[in-house]
This record gives structure tokens, C-alpha cells and sequence, in this order.
């Protein structure tokens, strides 16, 4: 758009209304969309489903789709769901599907890939849909998130695998979803050196059963550096995981530039200078006209006596 004003394609006003445009986007006065939320913080607006018609949903989730290349939405209902998926097809769009969340995707579009990891364990498997919403912001940003599933405490023996397998994959930060008493994300958190983001989920029974007990489980932890968001925030979790993970990818970037200028600086041929070091006491000679103070004396080769005092005959 810059380049376009400059060559005067372009004009003073126009390019201010497309700034705006970048910016927000009104839709028929009922919806007010951040277009510019990505290129400002590099996590993209997230639709929720919940207080909003199908159809309008739908309609949301199109209209960043068909702006910047991909739309989220989360915590669909069925009828969410079905509304979505008629307004993608209808449009020629693909849907990426993550439980009870989506994203919906312009032909040939995918985002830059970054050189970032996360890693999403939940206690049980009735936290993936808000695991999964955690991994649909993480991928949504580039970047790669694995998820494993069903390692509570009730049965740690569960627990050891998947963190070792999660830690050799590379993982910059970890996402621990987890319900009822909400123990898992302070027990990785003693274990490990990465970031870690307990997230409580809003299952179990009881007393603190809508997620109180897990989340207040977290807070209290004894494991330092445990950061914990609100009940069933999948998406404020992968967000947080994306900024630390793309973080981590950026320093590894600009060491990577570090040691390969090193590298060009050590590798560069040297200046061809004539060799200007003095020689060294071995290798010069003394002045002419003086006597050398050490002269080399040559032993003198001895033949042999024979037993009997003579001479012993050389043999040819």
C-alpha cells in the first residue's frame, strides 16, 4: 500500500481508509473486527461461539478468513458447527477442526512457519477441548504444538513417557490442562527447566467442581514459576505459549546469524603480507668476519684395536 502511494496510484485519502480497513473492519454495525491484531501482537482474533447465532459466527469467522488468509472460532455447538461448515464450503474455504473449535482457511493458505514448540499434556481426556483450543491458537501462529493425552495423577506410571518424549522433541514451553484437583501442572513444573501454564478445566464434581478446586490448586503451588490462566482459557494459554515459543524461536534465529557470521570471519582467507618476523637464533648467521663462538667440533672416526694391537683390516 506504501509503494502504491508513492507511485501516486494511490491517493492521501484512499491510503487512510485502507489503513483503517487494516485495522478494524465493521461489520453491518454489529461487530467490530481487530484485523490488525496479529500484526501487532502475532496471535490473531479468536471468534466465541457462545452469545452469537450460527449464523453470525459463521459470518465472522468468513469475513477474517477472506482478510487475512485464516478465522478462529471457539467453543462451537453443534449448530455452530453446521453453520460454519455450509458458509466455508459455499465460499471455497477449508476448516481445520480442533473439538469444539475451528479454523477456517483461504485456498492455499497456511501461516509463515515458525521455529517454535509447545507441548500440551492434559490429565485426563476430558480436558482435550480445552486442550485443543490451546493447540488451535499455537498452530494457527506457525508454529508446532503436540498433544498428549490422559496422565493424571491416578495413574502416574502414565505420567513419565510422554513428558520424556515431550521434552526430546524439543518443546520451548508446556501446557498442562487439567480438572478435578488440578495437581498435574504443579508436579511438571517440579520437574522440569521450561515454562510452564497450568490450565484449569472446569471438570469433576462436587465441591469445586467447575473448576475452583483445579485452579486454586495451581495458584497454590509449590513449584515456582508455574503461571496459571482462568478456567478453561484454552485460548489465553496458547497464546501465552505462542509468545514464549516464538520468543525462543527468534533468540535461536539470531544465534544462528551470530555463528554463521563467526564462521564466514574464521573461514576468510588471510592477507598475504611478506613475512616481516625476525628469524629466529637458529636460522642466522654470524656476521662476516666473526668467529663462531660454538663451532660444531666433528668426532674423529676410530678403527677398532684388534686383541692383538694391530690394525684391524678393513673388509671390502
Amino acid at each position: 500500500m506504501l509503494r502504491r502511494l508513492v507511485a501516486g496510484e494511490l491517493g492521501e485519502e484512499d491510503a487512510l481508509a485502507e489503513l483503517r480497513r487494516m485495522q478494524l473492519d465493521e461489520l453491518g454495525g454489529r461487530a467490530r473486527l481487530d484485523l490488525g491484531r496479529f500484526l501487532r501482537r502475532g496471535i490473531p482474533e479468536v471468534v466465541l461461539a457462545p452469545g452469537k447465532s450460527p449464523q453470525d459466527a459463521a459470518r465472522l469467522v468468513l469475513a477474517m478468513a477472506e482478510r487475512q488468509g485464516q478465522g478462529l472460532i471457539s467453543r462451537m455447538t453443534a449448530s455452530h458447527e453446521s453453520a460454519l461448515r455450509d458458509a466455508a464450503e459455499r465460499a471455497g474455504m477449508r476448516i481445520a477442526e480442533y473439538h469444539a473449535a475451528a479454523r477456517v482457511l483461504r485456498p492455499d493458505f497456511s501461516p509463515e512457519p515458525l521455529d517454535g514448540k509447545a507441548g500440551i499434556l492434559t490429565a485426563g481426556t476430558s480436558d482435550l477441548p480445552v486442550a485443543d483450543e490451546a493447540r488451535m491458537v499455537i498452530e494457527a501462529c506457525g508454529l508446532e504444538a503436540r498433544l498428549e493425552a490422559d496422565l493424571g495423577v491416578a495413574g502416574l506410571h502414565r505420567f513419565v513417557g510422554p513428558l520424556s518424549a515431550v521434552l526430546e522433541w524439543g518443546a520451548d514451553v508446556i501446557i498442562v490442562a487439567a480438572g478435578m484437583d488440578g495437581v498435574l501442572p504443579g508436579l511438571v513444573a517440579g520437574l522440569i527447566d521450561l515454562p510452564v501454564i497450568g490450565l484449569p478445566v472446569s471438570t469433576g464434581y462436587g465441591r469445586g467442581g467447575a473448576g475452583e478446586a483445579a485452579l486454586t490448586t495451581m495458584l497454590q503451588s509449590c513449584s515456582t514459576g508455574l503461571t496459571v490462566v482462568n478456567i478453561d482459557n484454552g485460548v489465553g494459554a496458547g497464546a501465552a505459549a505462542t509468545l514464549i515459543a516464538a520468543r525462543a524461536a527468534q533468540g535461536r534465529r539470531r544465534e544462528r546469524g551470530r555463528s554463521t557470521a563467526t564462521t564466514a570471519s574464521a573461514t576468510a582467507p588471510t592477507s598475504n603480507r611478506p613475512k616481516t618476523a625476525a628469524a629466529i637464533a637458529r636460522d642466522r648467521s654470524a656476521p662476516p668476519g666473526t668467529a663462531k663462538t660454538s663451532a660444531s667440533t666433528p668426532m674423529a672416526s676410530r678403527t677398532p684395536a684388534s686383541s692383538h694391537g694391530k690394525p684391524r683390516r678393513r673388509r671390502p
